[in-house]
């Protein structure tokens, strides 16, 4: 008996003595895949995560809680996206705009669609009484820019955003030659501490980290690997 086709093949499976049936979670028709919108009702309990910001500028730390919304569970479409974001802190300096930037961020993140862009508008705020510089030498323009650096931490963490982290033999490589810098100027403080670069560090304008020293006659970064030789 012929069976009639009336919907888009997305997926297929040959079946054998030892699996006779297909499970429901690989026949979700295309169609019935659910994203993020902003009529979804919320659920009573979501998957958050938090992340704490402690700045040179205040005596009291941020923290950052998102919270995600799994949808298609149990499904090969399933994926984890952010529906509400909140900010905490002891000081309340910031309390006006923070509420207001976490109200404007939560309703993005619900609209659905492409929502990293945030992350790179959010880090391109500076600050007009100017920025700081983290441990370890990465500079942060704004409080606001590393609110955005845990956004960004965040949407990696659940697949959001590709990581772009270096590879082992990268890592080696940088390592070897910030050993071979320090050792040349005699920096031995700078060995001790692993997450610490030269003090003769300049400031990376591609990796935002104090990183940049001249080796073999070329401005290299010991954090990122960017040359100015290539």
């Amino acid at each position: 008996m012929a069976t009639k086709i009336d919907r888009k093949i997305i997926s297929y499976k040959v079946l054998t003595e030892e699996n006779t049936s297909i499970p429901a979670s690989e026949t979700l028709p295309e169609s019935n895949v659910e994203s993020m919108h902003e009529n979804m009702e919320r659920p009573d309990i979501l998957l958050g995560s938090t992340y704490k910001i402690k700045t040179p500028q205040s005596e009291h730390a941020l923290y950052i809680t998102i919270n995600d919304m799994i949808l298609n569970p149990d499904t090969e479409y399933e994926e984890r996206r952010p529906y509400e974001v909140f900010i905490n802190s002891k000081n309340m300096e910031h309390f006006q705009w923070m509420v207001a930037l976490t109200r404007v961020i939560s309703a993005i993140f619900r609209k659905g669609g492409d929502i990293t862009f945030l992350v790179e508008e959010l880090k391109g705020i500076f600050d007009p009484q100017g920025g700081y510089f983290k441990k370890g030498g990465v500079f942060m323009p704004s409080l606001v820019a590393e609110i955005g650096c845990a956004i960004e931490t965040h949407m990696r963490d659940i697949g959001m955003l590709k990581s772009d982290d270096l590879d082992e033999h990268q890592k080696r490589f940088l390592a070897a030659k910030r050993k071979e810098f320090v050792a040349r100027h005699n920096d031995t403080a700078t060995l001790e501490e692993d997450e610490s670069f030269p003090a003769q560090a300049v400031l990376c304008m591609k990796c935002h980290v104090k990183a940049l020293v001249l080796m073999d006659g070329c401005m290299t970064c010991l954090n990122c690997g960017d040359s100015k030789c290539g």
